[in-house]
């Protein structure tokens, strides 16, 4: 590879961020300079109540290397990341956020193991001490389990934030699924990748615009988009259901051959037929989560909708 000739692109997808666009452009642009004076940075822009596209093209015009992508509606930011990655041309692609909790100081030790010939570099957190409790929790509940059951390795604590060769960018492009789940789609494509540690600096300004129920959402296309263990699952509550149910039988009829008086009554109804009620929608919700997913697929509807492209 010659390194004189590299081509950096950066993807952040933004939504309400005009307080931390400009901090964001300050702070990285250098950095990226260091590099190569060859970069882009590929803002994929959901449309927003406040001025981020405003303040993005104002820096536009004093650097052509800062590009919009503006979507005709709001998509999340999965399918975002997605379109920057096809919009980018770089033979190396960082997908970052803009919030500066990804720090763009860790581009340069990203690039410098791109170099030694990784094709992923994934930045990992130390630790999630700046997010609640609730979060930090759920996260390492969802991580444990993906870990367990996905098809493909995840490694925990690690987020959008990580650089891609040209050739994986390629092939998730090249991918077909809806979803937009980056971290299961880069351990799907493989190659060589490796981890960077970092400490996640707080927010910069202004407050999350993903809650709770959003990671949430991300977090089951991870289970369900990359292991079909949760449809083993129900198999796994019939088979325990109907075993407790035979158990059940068997100690009544014990109880009765034996002269112990049994007392039926409504609370033994009632607890049964809940269970069996809670275990059978379960099973069915699982099946509808799927289902849900497949109806997406086929489809094919696209990914998203591109509104403006300025700078391509």
């Amino acid at each position: 590879m010659d390194e004189s000739r590299m081509f950096l692109s950066i993807v952040v997808p933004v939504f309400k961020e005009e307080k931390n666009v400009p901090e964001f452009l300050r702070r990285i642009v250098p950095l990226l300079e260091q590099v190569t004076p060859d970069f882009e940075i590929i803002f994929s822009l959901d449309p927003s109540p406040d001025r981020t596209e405003e303040v993005i093209l104002e820096h536009r015009q004093r650097d052509p290397r800062v590009k919009l992508l503006a979507f005709s509606r709001r998509i999340g930011q999965p399918m975002a990341t997605l379109a920057g990655l096809q919009y980018s041309r770089g033979n190396a692609v960082i997908v970052m956020d803009v919030d500066l909790q990804d720090p763009p100081e860790l581009i340069l030790e990203m690039v410098a193991k791109w170099r030694e010939g990784f094709d992923v570099v994934l930045a990992q957190r130390r630790s999630r001490n700046d997010e609640p409790w609730v979060r930090r929790v759920v996260a390492r509940a969802a991580y444990w389990t993906i870990r367990r059951i996905a098809e493909v390795d995840i490694p925990e604590n690690t987020g959008d934030f990580r650089l891609m060769s040209r050739r994986v960018v390629d092939e998730i492009n090249r991918l077909k699924e809806c979803h937009g789940y980056l971290r299961g789609l880069v351990s799907l494509v493989g190659f060589k990748q490796t981890i960077v540690q970092f400490d996640r600096p707080a927010r910069f300004a202004g407050q999350t615009n993903y809650p709770l129920i959003g990671s949430m959402k991300i977090g089951l296309n991870g289970l369900l988009c990359f292991s079909t263990a949760a449809l083993r699952l129900s198999s796994i509550f019939g088979f325990i259901t109907a075993g407790f149910s035979f158990l059940l039988g068997a100690t009544y009829l014990l109880l009765k051959l034996v002269g112990y008086p049994i007392v039926w009554g409504n609370p033994t109804l009632v607890i049964l037929i809940a269970f069996l009620a809670g275990v059978q929608l379960i099973s069915v919700g699982i099946l509808g989560e799927y289902m849900g997913r497949v109806y997406d697929e086929v489809r094919m509807r696209p990914k998203f909708i591109i509104d403006r492209a300025v700078g391509f």
